[in-house]
């Protein structure tokens, strides 16, 4: 089956194209580069022995689209293609919008034209805002979220719903928590351009000494060091879950509306100031840091019942925090020796 992943070079694509790959499917990638390097491609075929076919284009370039879906037989979708940044979402809200929900909009109207089923939705605890009860489960009610980025994600969930209910179809909306570390190999990880917004590729080129000094969004929370709470999942655990959700669609063999909701991660929330000092543990490094104020779009504490992941779709997050952390230190080096 040919499966089209979307921002399919990124961070989280590429790991999810790697495990669709090792299941035997065959993957087309979208992706603009604008957030993705393509070295990346050489990569997985190098961890794989397969290379993917890959498309560089905008998705908001619909003509081109369209001739993809007339050059394959797309069976299916994982979107991954995104701006994702909470703070840069909050500066720039028209540009996130235009491009996460337009993006998608065009590949919904390919799939309605030609009757393809089987889409899979890179969505976001940030649908959920800030939870009045943790762990947060599939039934807490979606609040308003805090930033522009969080409210694609709800939109792009809400989209998606009513194309599945009006043309009978097939989607699961996958919310996963903070995704860390890189692929074993060390030749797929996370890529910010300039500096990082999240918290795990900060405080590794904090350590390599490509920043000064981490900056800390607020340390007045109320959490048990001052720090906001998250709930750290690796990546190729949540790869993996990707490919579980897409064949739960594909042997569902009704013709009724399928919408599975899954929350995805590993149930325990980390503090900022844990997930530094575990990274300094695991790695046996430095990273020196600085409290700055709040960062506004975040939220206080976040992390997951993915209970019904586990029960459905026979998924769990197996990696622990200080080995995800190990692993993107390898990348970090690999970066470094690429670099040199």
């Amino acid at each position: 089956m040919a499966i089209l992943v979307t921002g399919g070079l990124g961070y989280i694509g590429s790991h999810t194209v790697v495990e669709l790959l090792n299941n035997n499917f065959e993957v087309v990638i979208v992706d603009d580069l604008s957030n993705s390097e393509r070295f990346i491609l050489n990569n997985i075929e190098e961890i794989t022995g397969k290379k993917p076919v890959f498309y560089p284009f905008d998705l908001k370039r619909k003509e081109l689209l369209t001739q993809v879906f007339d050059a394959h037989k797309i069976d299916g979708c994982i979107n991954f293609a995104a701006y994702k940044a909470v703070g840069e979402s909050q500066e720039r809200p028209v540009d996130y919008y235009e491009n996460n929900l337009f993006s998608l909009i065009n590949i919904l109207q390919e799939f309605k034209v030609r009757n393809i089923s089987n889409f899979i939705f890179s969505s976001s605890c940030t649908v959920y805002g800030q939870a009045d009860e943790m762990p947060i489960d599939e039934n807490t009610p979606l609040k308003l979220p805090e930033s522009v980025y969080g409210k694609t994600k709800q939109m792009g969930e809400e989209i998606l719903t009513d194309f599945a209910k009006a043309y009978h179809r097939k989607i699961s909306l996958l919310r996963y928590f903070n995704p860390i570390g890189a692929h074993p190999t060390a030749k797929l990880g996370e890529l910010p351009i300039g500096i990082p917004n999240n918290l795990v590729p900060y405080v590794t080129q904090t350590a390599a000494g490509i920043r000064e000094k981490l900056n800390i969004w607020g340390d007045d929370y109320p959490t048990v060091d001052g720090t906001a709470v998250r709930d750290y999942i690796y990546v190729v655990d949540l790869a993996k879950a990707h490919v579980a959700a897409l064949k739960r669609l594909i042997e569902n063999k009704s013709e009724e509306t399928t919408i599975d909701i899954y929350n995805l991660g590993t149930g325990k929330g980390s503090s900022v100031l844990e997930v530094v000092k575990a990274f300094e543990i695991a790695n046996n490094v430095d990273v020196p840091y600085q409290i700055c104020e709040r960062r506004d779009g975040d939220i206080t504490v976040a992390y997951a019942n993915a209970d019904k992941a586990e029960k459905e779709l026979n998924w769990k997050s197996e990696t622990s925090l200080e080995e995800a952390l190990k692993t993107t230190w390898e990348w970090q080096k690999y970066l470094k020796s690429r670099n040199s």
